[in-house]
């Protein structure tokens, strides 16, 4: 009678647990699937996000650029894309796609033309700016020009002369729209010349085509720069003299002190003009003087019979003092 007694309390214990673990395993059920619901949910949040983004695409062209030369185009144009967030953001990376005006069926003349996307995924949208261009379409031509060398003469230094410029380029091809070829007066190669230059240049050159007013023509140019050879020499022979200030055309009863920021330069002229130099008289007015004053004076080669001075003026500081 005992044994069956405890047999039956304990099959009521077994199943007791029995029922708590079936409850424990029901929930964690429930918790799993609730969590995989709001991770799916995430992911398609994630997935359905749109985005919008603005990038700056070059333009092409669909014309014969063999018959044809086209001017009044930009060369970019900007793309506003929108659409899922992972297809707008590889697509404004990678550019996988162009963004072209159609010219092959229009002749020659200007026309108004609606710009066109190709490539990209149909699930985005795009917005062109601007959506369309004028464009001057003319009959291609190229034409050799001579080179002529252009420089700054007034930066080479006193006393110092240039000879024959010569270029590593004596002909260029000009190509571009009809009309612009015709409006080309010169080919020019633009050296440029650092100030007070006193020995021989030999470096780069740009080669631009310029109009009768010396405007740049927009046509392109082959080839497009140069070595440019320019020969600076001395205007005979040189010699250091120095310098006598006088001041001119003071009031009476005034005594006026002269100080230069120099106190020699460099005379230049034939050993005759030289030889007896030594000293340059260089005349200051100090009639407006009144007390102090900083005077720029130009060293007068006429009066001392040279050919130049280097440097070719002087700066002067006049104290005036009352006797």
């Amino acid at each position: 009678m005992k044994n069956r007694r405890y047999t039956t309390w304990l099959y009521r214990v077994l199943a007791l647990i029995l029922a708590i673990l079936l409850f424990l395993y029901v929930n964690s059920t429930k918790s799993s699937n609730n969590t995989q619901s709001t991770s799916s949910t995430g992911a398609n949040t994630s997935l359905t996000a749109t985005k919008s983004m603005t990038v700056s695409v070059p333009l092409q062209l669909n014309v014969n650029s063999n018959k044809y030369f086209v001017t009044g185009y930009p060369q970019k144009v900007k793309v506003t894309l929108r659409g899922p967030l992972a297809l707008v953001t590889t697509t404004a990376n990678t550019q996988n796609f162009k963004v072209y005006a159609a010219l092959s069926d229009l002749g020659v003349g200007k026309h108004r033309v609606t710009l066109h996307q190709e490539g990209l995924n149909h699930e985005i949208q795009s917005t062109i700016a601007p959506a369309k261009i004028t464009v001057d379409i003319e009959p291609r031509r190229t034409v050799s020009f001579p080179v002529k060398v252009q420089y700054n003469s007034q930066n080479i230094a006193a006393g110092y002369s240039a000879g024959k410029a010569t270029s590593d380029v004596t002909t260029v091809k000009a190509t571009g729209a009809a009309n612009e070829i015709s409006r080309i007066k010169q080919v020019v190669a633009q050296l440029t010349v650092p100030q007070n230059t006193k020995k021989t240049l030999n470096s780069q050159a740009v080669i631009e085509a310029l109009d009768s007013s010396g405007k740049t023509v927009n046509v392109i140019l082959t080839p497009s720069t140069t070595t440019v050879n320019l020969p600076i020499k001395s205007d005979g022979e040189s010699k250091k003299v120095g310098l006598n200030l006088n001041a001119k055309n003071g009031s009476s009863g005034t005594s006026y002190k002269l100080t230069s920021n120099v106190s020699s330069v460099t005379a230049y002229g034939s050993s005759s003009q030289l030889k007896d130099l030594d000293d340059v008289d260089v005349d200051v007015d100090v009639s407006d003087v009144k007390n102090n004053a900083t005077k720029t004076i130009t060293l007068d080669t006429d009066d001392n019979d040279v050919t130049a001075f280097d440097p070719t003026t002087i700066k002067v500081t006049v104290k005036a003092t009352t006797n």
